[in-house]
């Protein structure tokens, strides 16, 4: 049974400027409590493809008709299945208050296992995700106990720039892998420059996995976590090499 609330709830769901997807000069605004299925439904660029197989991966579809962006970030959980993409996507939320509004790079607003910047007097009201510089596609994967309705074992996400067949530009995160989801400097450097085929994730090394410190729990060892993910990060990048 569930129990009453006993404190007071802002519901910010009927502002419209908080909702919905637009396109502007340097980049698109998400706003706060865009649904994951409007997300879904939205006429994007194959830039946002790894955050749309995500959104599919949120709960079932009753979830993801009720669940937000906006709400998985404030969530803050480790196995957040749209930071990685999000990451990935080189996003940056934007925060308001009653002095006014600023943007801080999701990377920096999530400080860890369900900790944020946000303060009790403000909102997260926007996702941004800026424009590439060129064409660029992006990818998801996940490993879970089943394929639906399950808390991820480990993800990873990667969007790329292709510029004259060559990775121009990559942005790599994995999630479920530590305390929050973690960009991959080490492999990004590896795979610029590199053709963009379905042998791009013939790169993915072990060494490049050394920003991640997963956790022993009761879904997955650390160890195997650290397995998975190298495995997890030669497919996306096989699948997205062979996509673009």
């Amino acid at each position: 049974m569930g129990k009453p609330l006993e404190e007071d709830i802002l519901d910010i769901s009927a502002i419209a400027d908080v909702r919905g997807i637009r396109e502007e000069a340097q980049h698109w605004r998400i706003g706060a409590t865009t649904s994951w299925s409007e997300l879904i439904g939205a006429a994007l660029p194959p830039l946002f493809d790894g955050l749309k197989l995500a959104a599919r991966e949120v709960g079932g579809v009753q979830i993801q008709n009720a669940g937000t962006l906006a709400g998985n970030l404030c969530n803050a959980s480790p196995a957040a299945d749209g930071v990685p993409p999000l990451l990935a996507l080189d996003s940056r939320v934007e925060i308001a208050d009653a002095a006014g509004a600023r943007q801080v790079a999701l990377a920096d607003f999530i400080l860890g296992n369900r900790r944020t910047l946000l303060r009790p007097d403000q909102l997260l009201t926007a996702i941004l995700v800026p424009k590439p510089a060129h064409a660029a596609r992006s990818h998801f994967v996940k490993l879970g106990s089943r394929k639906y309705l399950v808390v991820s074992i480990v993800m990873a996400a990667a969007t790329l720039e292709i510029d004259a067949g060559r990775v121009g530009s990559a942005r790599i995160a994995v999630g479920a892998a530590s305390a929050a989801a973690q960009r991959l400097p080490l492999l990004e450097a590896a795979v610029l420059g590199q053709r963009c085929d379905a042998n791009l994730g013939a790169q993915v090394q072990a060494a490049h996995l050394a920003a991640l410190a997963p956790i022993d729990d009761m879904r997955a060892s650390g160890a195997y976590r650290l397995d998975a993910a190298l495995v997890l990060l030669q497919r996306l990048l096989s699948e997205l090499g062979a996509l673009t």
